[in-house]
């Protein structure tokens, strides 16, 4: 699929994709956005009732651009560089055969620092929020667990729909030249889990922050403060491969609904925390550049022959949650003493 390279071609690709999914997106979401809209309304209405102000989507949105801002400018490797790669090196002259050795894992330190502000950035509401609302509860923020069961077949219907399209993406030279971030992630088998570990821990900071926090505090909005998180959401991803950029702005709708509609941050994050390791597998296989040495340095090696095997029983797994719900609702249209039978 070389032809979708093609710059003359390749900007137009995403958009009758994104007009084909318009309507799907809008038939599965339709009753969450008229309930959102009107939950706002009556939210509003007894503000006006009160005569208060609700200042949730000031505070909000002005955390959300203090967050992203330092996000943006203190994540990079310049900083990193010239602040703690010399604290780093510091360290390991006072102490050669301590714990720092910048020679192996110096990009390992980078993407842990990466990491670290990332989540903490994320949690960041959890500090400054009940200053100033202490009656909001944070396990309205999207961290209720209720009713996670009954949802999970839309996470498997997600998944079912990413496995095909990740094996077309892998094809695509910028993909691959991006992922994984961190580059020596197939180094080693230590590599690998450490930085997958990095990444997961960075998607659970996320997803609170933007599917949880953001739309709980600006439910003001109604149905837009869907859109409204789905702006920034899709220009974090600048700088990524540019079919994955406009895929943000349909996954942020995607996910931004489906936690307002299961009132839970929990499927989004499995979600997204599958298709991210997934993208990772799929890029170091079209390197060839899956793990097998246990550690950096080490001799021993523990080659792994079913990743392609993984991937697709993951797609079974999530094909038979899918066959069980549609089961399960079949039944439930069925009248009692039919189910009776087909029990028996």
């Amino acid at each position: 699929m070389k032809w979708l390279e093609l710059p003359q071609i390749k900007w137009a690709v995403p958009i009758p994709l994104l007009l084909a999914l318009a309507p799907l997106v809008w038939w599965f979401f339709r009753d969450t956005w008229r309930g959102l809209d009107e939950d706002a309304f009556e939210y509003r209405r007894d503000l006006h009732a009160r005569g208060a102000v609700d200042y949730r989507p000031l505070l909000a949105l002005t955390l959300a651009v203090l967050v992203l801002t330092i996000q943006e400018y203190y994540s990079r490797y310049d900083f990193y560089l010239h602040v703690l790669h010399k604290w780093l090196q510091a360290r390991e002259d006072v102490n050669p055969s301590g714990w720092v050795n910048l020679s192996v894992y110096d990009e390992l330190y980078l993407r842990t620092f990466w990491g670290i502000l990332r989540v903490a950035g994320y949690a960041l509401p959890l500090l400054v929020w009940p200053i100033f609302f202490r009656g909001d509860r944070f396990i309205d923020f999207g961290l209720r667990p209720q009713g996670f069961r009954d949802h999970a077949w839309i996470y498997a219907m997600c998944v079912v729909v990413m496995v095909p399209v990740l094996l077309i993406v892998k094809r695509q030279p910028d993909f691959g030249a991006y992922y994984p971030i961190y580059k020596l992630a197939g180094r080693s088998w230590f590599d690998f889990f450490a930085w997958e570990a990095i990444y997961l821990a960075q998607f659970v900071g996320l997803e609170f922050f933007f599917r949880g926090f953001w739309l709980r505090a600006t439910r003001a909005f109604g149905a837009g403060a869907i859109w409204s998180m789905v702006v920034p959401y899709c220009m974090i991803h600048y700088g990524k491969p540019y079919l994955e950029a406009w895929a943000a702005m349909a996954g942020g709708v995607v996910l931004g609904s489906l936690a307002m509609r299961t009132r839970s941050i929990y499927a989004g994050l499995l979600l997204h925390g599958t298709v991210a390791i997934l993208m990772d597998i799929l890029a170091l296989d079209r390197r060839g550049q899956l793990p097998s040495l246990l550690a950096p340095g080490s001799s021993r090696r523990f080659i792994f022959l079913y990743w392609h095997a993984l991937i697709w029983i993951a797609w079974a797994l999530a094909l038979g949650v899918l066959a069980l719900e549609l089961r399960r609702r079949r039944r439930a249209r069925l009248p009692q003493s039919a189910r009776e039978a087909e029990s028996t």
